[in-house]
């Protein structure tokens, strides 16, 4: 399914938040969007790759990395199998990688920018609490909706379907 971000903003005025301008799209999907899944990790994406790895049918990962510009949270082995479980994609606050590969893929991902290095798998991250990042709090269980225009964010589903 496809989103206009512009659109659902400006039918739901009072439901939306707006994420500051600061993502970049980086996987085939230009337009996506689902149920929120959070996790808060810092140049670990043990959890990212963990949860990549559950059904994720209707949902979309949002990471905190909190701004870090040092690792990349997401390459293309964990946005493969994330595709193989059904995830909608990801909106990182941080970076990716393999991004040739990762544009391939049909996984909306946003991202701050790539860095071509992984990060070390320490086991260190919070699953579904609160993030805030770019203006706006993400609460596993709400909604978000990214598309080339932003990112916005709502309690209630917007989906048509």
């Amino acid at each position: 399914m496809t989103y206009s971000t512009p659109d659902l903003c400006d039918d739901n005025p009072e439901l939306v938040r707006v994420l500051e301008p600061m993502m970049v799209n980086f996987g085939g999907r230009e337009s996506f969007g689902g149920e929120i899944v959070t996790i808060k990790c810092h140049e670990d994406n043990s959890l990212v790759k963990e949860n990549a790895g559950e059904p994720g049918h209707g949902k979309v990962m949002v990471v905190d990395g909190g701004g870090s510009l040092r690792r990349a949270l997401l390459g293309d082995m964990i946005a493969e199998n994330a595709v193989k479980n059904g995830w909608e994609g990801f909106i990182i606050y941080g970076c990716v990688r393999d991004v040739d590969a990762l544009v391939s893929l049909d996984l909306g991902v946003q991202a701050l920018a790539s860095i071509p290095l992984k990060t070390d798998k320490r086991g260190i991250g919070d699953l579904n609490v609160d993030v805030t990042f770019g203006g706006i709090t993400f609460i596993a269980g709400e909604y978000v909706y990214a598309d080339n225009n932003g990112v916005v964010v709502s309690s209630k589903s917007l989906s048509a379907e």
